[in-house]
């Protein structure tokens, strides 16, 4: 073989080596530069996540947190600090005057020697009657006592056009009594001051130191059993 012939064979071996680490380094390069862009789309997809997004790895997500109220604000519906509605007030009944209450005495034919008092209120609000009628018979300086047993549970209320009623027991039934005496006149006071004149029949009643009262009562037959 030639010189010339080793040569060429040499030089064509030389070729196909340096053709192949060409295309080895090109497919390399190829290769590393994909693998970085997928790297970095990735990273520049997590870094751009909005917050509150939900996310695949924990399936939840970021609130933000609902705000408290503030102090003062008025979360019951319309209610103050004591738990009662703006507006809503109640009122009792008043005391009766004797300018809305007129008083009547009956003498009743039973039991003997007792009077029925009335009162009836002509007013245009419910009232509520003294325990029992402070009754002043003539110029006595006193009161006759009241008897206990028909005192009721509550003060006796009237409504506009309503009654309560008092039995008065005037004397003894057998004349055993002291200071008996006529009278022509009663007066009966009331809570608030006033005093209501009760006309008594024409010839007066007799009166003794039996002279009792019961509390006011809503029904006259129980008034009268004292």
């Amino acid at each position: 073989m030639s010189a010339r012939t080793t040569r060429v064979r040499l030089f064509a071996a030389t070729t196909v080596a340096l053709a192949a680490l060409s295309l080895t380094a090109c497919e390399d390069g190829t290769a590393t530069g994909l693998r970085t862009s997928s790297s970095s789309s990735s990273s520049s997809s997590s870094s751009e996540q909005p917050a509150g997004s939900t996310t695949a790895e924990t399936g939840g997500s970021t609130a933000a947190p609902e705000e408290e109220p503030s102090a003062g604000t008025d979360t019951t519906g319309g209610k103050d600090a004591a738990g009662s509605t703006d507006g809503d007030s109640s009122s009792a009944p008043g005391d009766c005057s004797a300018s809305d209450v007129r008083i009547t005495a009956t003498e009743v034919p039973r039991p003997i020697n007792h009077l029925l008092l009335t009162a009836t209120n002509t007013g245009s609000q419910t009232c509520a009657l003294p325990t029992y009628p402070a009754a002043r018979f003539g110029e006595a300086q006193s009161v006759p006592p009241v008897v206990e047993n028909s005192k009721p549970q509550s003060l006796t209320m009237l409504e506009p056009g309503g009654a309560g009623y008092a039995g008065v027991l005037l004397s003894s039934g057998d004349g055993s009594a002291d200071n008996g005496t006529t009278a022509t006149s009663l007066t009966i006071p009331f809570d608030d001051g006033s005093v209501a004149t009760v006309t008594l029949p024409s010839d007066g009643v007799y009166i003794d130191d039996s002279l009792k009262v019961t509390y006011w009562l809503t029904d006259q037959d129980t008034a009268l059993t004292y």
